[in-house]
């Protein structure tokens, strides 16, 4: 059974992430921000948990953590976005910084796939960067500023260096195995 469990880990780990994603999302649109942020940091826990290498791991979050938080105060900043909840002049939200912890946590998983393809992460930044925050909008965790389409250039551009910076931050630390989802003696 461990070994179909294992198998898994890119599934399980696009869930995860996808379940921290709408937390985000859905919590800063409510104005419950922190209240799914805590959920997202909760799952990226859960992940680096279950990682057969945590150590390869929490580096990686880190990284996408401290990245992220820059982005988007900047972004703020510079009136590219602003998100529901956000004052001016402050650092990012906790909740879009947890997104960016959400993240990083399919680098070694459900986007493993990236490794050593720089370019085809920042074509995939250029144009899904800018996705993930339009989907954001709708759901009303955030608005761009004006002019819309310069705003989205920005973050384009923006996740066009963050991405394949990332992919190379994940190569570098190894891959970290598989999710570990089962204790040893209940495999038995």
């Amino acid at each position: 059974m461990s070994r179909v469990l294992s198998s898994a880990s890119p599934l399980f780990n696009a869930v995860i992430y996808k379940i921290g994603w709408l937390a985000c999302v859905v919590g800063a649109a409510v104005g419950w921000g922190p209240a799914g942020a805590l959920v997202a940091i909760g799952l990226t826990a859960l992940h680096a948990v279950l990682a057969e290498r945590p150590e390869r791991e929490w580096p990686l979050l880190l990284a996408a953590a401290a990245l992220g938080m820059g982005l988007d105060t900047f972004h703020a900043a510079a009136g590219v976005l602003d998100f529901r909840g956000h004052q001016a002049g402050s650092i990012a939200p906790i909740w879009i910084v947890a997104l960016w912890l959400q993240f990083a946590t399919t680098l070694h998983f459900s986007l493993r796939w990236l490794s050593r393809r720089y370019a085809l992460a920042a074509v995939l930044g250029l144009t899904g960067g800018p996705l993930a925050f339009l989907a954001g909008e709708r759901i009303g965790a955030a608005t761009f500023g004006d002019p819309r389409a310069l705003s989205l250039a920005v973050i384009g551009l923006s996740w066009a260096i963050a991405l394949p910076t990332l992919v190379a931050i994940a190569d570098r630390l190894g891959w970290p195995g598989r999710y570990r989802l089962l204790p040893a003696a209940a495999a038995r």
